[in-house]
C-alpha cells in the first residue's frame, strides 16, 4: 500500500493529508471537505455530516474508516494521534498554509512534523489503467468539442466568443469544466504563449487555441494553431512546419528510459537549427492527471527525470514572434512499456479557416 510504504521511507508514525486532490487520489472521495490520517495500518477519513453517505460509498471500499466530525476535525485528529502515541507526523508542506500549521500545533500537542515535500505528487506520476481511461475520455471530449467549434471561427468574431462556445461544447459532452482558462489568441496575440481569450476581434493571421477539460477529475490539454483567412505568407507556412516537425520528432523519441532534458532538447535543438531558437522560451511539456500540470516536467528548466511506463505527458513546442504571431502544437502522450501512444488525434497539418 502506497501510504504505508511512504511512512516507512520517511520514517514517520503517521501521515496527515489535507489537500483534496491527494485525498481524492488515495481514497476516491470526490467531495470538497475532508481530512485523511493514516497511522500504521489504520486509515481514517474525517468529514462532516454533509458527506457521510457519499464518503461511505467512496472511501470505505478503499479501506478507509469514515469518521463524522461536525465540530472540529483537527481536534479529532489530535485525539487519534494521542491515542496511538504518534511522535512523528508527515505533512504536505507544499499545501499547508501557515494558518493551518498553527492549527496543527494547537490541536496536536507535542509532536514532530516531517515535511513530505513532493512525495504525493510523485506518487501520482504513474497512471493506472482507470486513470488512463479517464484521461483518454477527457481528451475525446475536448477534441469533439473543438471539431464542433471550428466551423464558427471566422474573421470578425471575438476570441472570447470562441472560448465560450468551446467550453459549452465540452460541458455538453460530459466535461465538468475546462481544465484551465481557455487560450484563444489571434493574429499578433498568438505570439503570447498564455494569451487567454480576450474581447479582441479575430483578424486574418494565426489563431492559437490551447484548452482542455476535466472529466471525472482528470484533465486533458491540447493546443492547435490555425490560419484564419485566405492569404498566409511564406513565413506563416515556414514557422508552422518547423513547430509541427519539432512536435513529431519529440513524440517519436518518447520511451521509458529517456530523460526529460533529452526529450526537451530534441525539439529545442531542431527549432534552434532552423533559426528560431530565441522564440521558443518555455519547456517542452509536463505531466497531466488530477491537475493540469503534474510531474514530470519536460523542461530544461526543471529537474531532469527519467520517463517511465504509465506516465502521461504533453509535447508542446512553439515559436512566438512579437508583432507577427506564434504557433504551438500540443499533444498528450502515454509512455508505454517500450514506446509511446499518442492519445490526441486532431489534424496537425496547417488548416486554413
Amino acid at each position: 500500500m502506497k501510504l504505508e510504504r511512504l511512512m516507512k521511507e520517511k520514517d514517520v508514525d503517521a501521515i496527515l493529508i489535507t489537500n483534496m486532490l491527494n485525498i481524492r487520489y488515495f481514497t476516491g472521495f470526490t467531495g470538497t471537505t475532508g481530512i485523511v490520517i493514516v497511522i500504521g495500518k489504520k486509515k481514517y477519513f474525517l468529514t462532516d455530516f454533509r458527506y457521510v453517505v457519499q464518503g461511505k460509498n467512496e472511501v470505505e471500499k478503499n479501506g478507509f474508516e469514515l469518521i463524522c466530525e461536525n465540530i472540529s476535525t483537527l481536534k479529532k485528529v489530535g485525539e487519534l494521534l494521542k491515542e496511538n502515541r504518534v511522535k512523528k507526523l508527515g505533512i504536505e508542506n507544499q499545501s499547508v498554509t501557515l494558518d493551518q500549521f498553527d492549527l496543527f500545533k494547537s490541536n496536536f500537542g507535542d509532536i514532530e512534523y516531517i515535511n513530505l515535500n513532493d512525495s504525493f505528487i510523485k506518487e501520482r506520476e504513474i497512471k493506472n489503467e482507470l486513470e488512463i481511461k479517464l484521461i483518454q475520455k477527457s481528451i475525446k471530449i475536448a477534441e469533439k468539442a473543438l471539431e464542433l467549434t471550428v466551423p464558427k471561427i471566422k474573421v470578425g468574431i471575438k476570441e472570447r466568443e470562441i472560448a465560450v462556445e468551446l467550453e459549452y461544447q465540452m460541458r455538453k459532452l460530459g466535461a465538468s469544466k475546462p481544465s484551465f482558462e481557455i487560450i484563444v489568441a489571434s493574429n499578433e496575440r498568438s505570439a503570447l504563449p498564455h494569451g487567454v481569450a480576450s474581447e479582441k476581434v479575430i483578424e486574418e493571421g494565426f489563431l492559437t487555441i490551447d484548452y482542455g477539460c476535466f472529466y471525472k477529475g482528470y484533465a486533458s490539454d491540447i493546443t492547435r494553431t490555425f490560419y484564419v483567412g485566405n492569404t498566409p505568407k511564406e513565413k506563416h507556412f515556414e514557422i508552422y512546419e518547423i513547430v509541427r516537425v519539432a512536435n513529431e520528432l519529440a513524440i517519436k523519441a518518447v520511451k521509458p528510459g529517456i530523460s526529460t532534458h533529452e526529450l526537451d532538447l530534441i525539439a529545442r535543438n531542431y527549432i534552434k537549427e532552423k533559426g528560431y531558437g530565441e522564440y521558443f522560451g518555455h519547456g517542452l511539456g509536463h505531466g497531466i492527471g488530477l491537475q493540469i500540470h503534474e510531474y514530470p516536467s519536460v523542461s530544461f528548466k526543471a529537474e531532469n527525470k527519467i520517463l517511465k511506463e504509465g506516465m502521461i505527458i504533453t509535447i508542446e513546442p512553439g515559436i512566438y514572434i512579437p508583432n507577427f504571431g506564434g504557433v504551438r502544437i500540443e499533444d498528450d502522450i502515454l509512455v508505454t512499456k517500450n514506446s509511446y501512444e499518442i492519445l490526441t488525434n486532431l489534424e496537425k497539418n496547417m488548416i486554413k479557416l
